[in-house]
């Protein structure tokens, strides 16, 4: 399927408002798949925004698009920097605003597809998160306390921010930690927010069959080379680095150890990864407001909506 050149609608002040459609759902809901159907149709770019496939050499462990998907369209905002080298919200929202703005030079339209809320969040509504920089000897404290001491740490201090950090997000807690004792206020009492010069779209996607498909790419990542991955990662980072304790490499790194077995490992990553869906379910239906796409011809109702915010 293919389309005419989009072009943006006008302002009121008479110039040209660019368009950002934003494709949202949780994990393993079939984003990746639509959304590279979506940009072959528009003639776009795939803007990824998931705070793991950000990290290189994480390519199993976080289905990033493959190289062959990678061929069919251009993505952006994948591999930007090595796993020990955590990139936070501000700086991520820095660079996504740049592939933003080229795309809007480019087609007046861009495509942002991941499941990433808060990124999501601070891109699409404008949020400003408070310019604090890292804190080197802060975070070589948070690490020697470890990520469940730190997480209760923030319970006690900033109950709303441990609300939406997981448990086991240590990059996610020991920034709002960081930016808490750098400042002496809590992160959400410093992000303002600055609407974004552009018209959003948003499209979402939430399967009946979740569940399963949950269950089918947990299987497939474990048979893909999980657990290999992970091991190439302990070698080139150390067992320390914060984003192997997240979904599926904290698993793979328990089993490499004699922790687990194969199947608990496997078990274990599929209830995390439930775990995760659920809450980004909830974050969707409370923070955006997305045209839920359902049954068989998604592409073309994604289509269809591009089309008509497009005009």
């Amino acid at each position: 399927m293919s389309s005419p050149a989009p072009s943006a609608a006008a302002d009121p002040a008479g110039g040209a408002c660019p368009l950002v459609i934003a494709l949202m759902g949780p994990t393993a809901s079939g984003k990746t798949a639509l959304a590279i159907e979506l940009a072959e149709a528009l003639d776009l770019a795939v803007l990824s925004v998931d705070s793991r496939q950000l990290y290189q050499h994480m390519d199993v462990g976080t289905a990033k698009p493959t190289a062959d998907q990678r061929a069919r369209v251009r993505h952006e905002l994948l591999d930007l920097r090595p796993p020990d080298q955590p990139i936070n919200l501000q700086e991520f929202t820095a660079i996504a605003r740049e592939a933003i703005e080229a795309e809007h030079h480019r087609r007046g339209v861009a495509l942002l597809v991941g499941g990433s809320g808060l990124y999501l969040k601070a891109l699409l509504s404008g949020l400003q998160p408070p310019a604090v920089a890292p804190q080197p000897d802060l975070r070589a404290q948070f690490e020697a306390l470890g990520q469940a001491a730190c997480h209760a740490l923030l319970r006690q201090a900033d109950p709303e921010a441990a609300a939406r950090i997981g448990s086991t997000d240590a990059v996610r807690t020991q920034r709002a930690l960081e930016v808490l004792y750098a400042t002496g206020r809590p992160l959400a009492a410093q992000q303002g927010c600055t609407p974004p010069p552009w018209r959003v779209l948003e499209l979402g996607l939430a399967p009946a069959d979740l569940s399963q498909r949950i269950h089918q790419r947990t299987v497939q990542l474990y048979e893909q080379g999980l657990v290999e991955e992970t091991e190439q990662l302990i070698g080139r980072y150390g067992q320390d680095c914060p984003m192997l304790e997240t979904i599926g490499y904290g698993e793979a790194c328990r089993l490499l150890r004699g922790e687990l077995t194969l199947d608990s490992a496997r078990s274990r990553t599929e209830q995390r990864t439930r775990q995760y869906a659920k809450r980004q379910r909830t974050w969707f239906r409370r923070q955006h407001h997305p045209l839920w796409l359902e049954g068989a011809d998604l592409l073309q109702q994604a289509v269809l909506a591009a089309q008509g915010d497009i005009g």
